[in-house]
């Protein structure tokens, strides 16, 4: 196997990630959304706008908004932070009370909890196959079932630009956008479309521009989409196939100027299954089936089978 080159790897992993991590949590009053825990994260952690473009081999996420996520279900395990049905993370007594000092101590509790799952996980599975004849169990193999948003992001990525922004209007037609004309102009600045959205009595025309992008959108590119839209209207949207730095996200609701929506590739599969534009969602009914006790204990009272087995 070759040994990876020192100059080549990246410094953004699961260890360095903690801490920065847990210091969101504590600049944003001990909560926050995913979303926001990664904007504050690569903010504390002082993550240049180079290393937050970073991507993950597969394409669909950064390193930092990848790590981010690992790092606080690691802490979780060991009693740093906790989530919400509704999505929201928060830190335990614990977590509020951690300093960059204890981010080795932290990284070392992680690595034992986790090889003791390991070991739990394999003898869990070693009992079953023993008792049932079962395989081993890839339930937590992701690649078992495939990932669908893998596969839907490769394929608007081989998309050509006409194509992706075609399927960027009827998706903007379906989430009850009005009058939605897709203009791509030459030195239109980056505009890609314009469409009306209708709340109630007003509507707002909204300006929208496509990026097929492998890789993150700066925070230069927002503002270039906003100055392109100077004159014209103060409603933007930028959608892409990749990711948006937390510069970007940072740009596009900085104080002052008019504020950018931004929908990645993660949030656009999403809004694709929402409106099952180009996807089958089938639905699946899942049974639970229960013995009534207490109806055969009344039939108990017909009385029990002979031993030849008949009534």
């Amino acid at each position: 196997m070759k040994t990876p080159d020192p100059a080549t790897m990246s410094a953004i992993n699961i260890r360095s990630l903690l801490w920065p991590t847990l210091q969101a949590l504590q600049e944003l009053g001990g909560s926050g959304t995913l979303a926001e825990i990664r904007a504050e994260a690569a903010r504390v952690g002082d993550f240049t706008e180079d290393e937050q473009a970073e991507m993950m081999p597969n394409g669909r996420s950064s390193r930092i908004n990848y790590y981010v996520a690992w790092a606080l279900t690691r802490g979780k395990r060991i009693g740093l932070a906790e989530n919400s049905a509704q999505g929201v993370w928060s830190l335990t007594d614990r977590g509020q009370a951690a300093t960059a000092d204890d981010a080795d101590a932290f990284n070392l509790e992680i690595g034992r909890a986790f090889r003791e799952l390991r070991r739990s996980k394999a003898s869990a599975k070693a009992a079953n196959a023993v008792e049932n004849g079962d395989p081993e169990d890839e339930t937590d193999d992701p690649s078992a079932n495939g990932d669908w948003k893998d596969d839907l992001l490769t394929r608007m990525k081989a998309m050509g630009p006409p194509a992706f922004e075609r399927l960027c209007q009827r998706l903007l037609r379906e989430a009850d956008f009005e009058k939605v004309q897709v203009t791509g102009r030459t030195g239109d600045g980056g505009i890609d479309g314009v469409g009306l959205v209708r709340l109630g009595l007003l509507s707002f025309q909204t300006y929208f521009q496509c990026k097929r992008y492998a890789g993150s959108v700066s925070a230069g590119a927002v503002r270039d989409f906003r100055g392109a839209m100077a004159g014209r209207g103060e409603k933007g949207l930028i959608i892409t196939t990749g990711t948006f730095t937390a510069s970007a996200d940072a740009e596009a609701t900085r104080d002052g100027v008019p504020p950018i929506d931004l929908v990645d590739g993660e949030a656009l599969c999403d809004l694709l299954k929402r409106h099952r534009v180009g996807l089958t969602v089938t639905e699946r009914k899942v049974e639970d089936v229960s013995v009534q006790e207490s109806w055969w204990d009344e039939q108990a009272g017909y009385g029990p089978l002979s031993e030849a087995g008949n009534v």
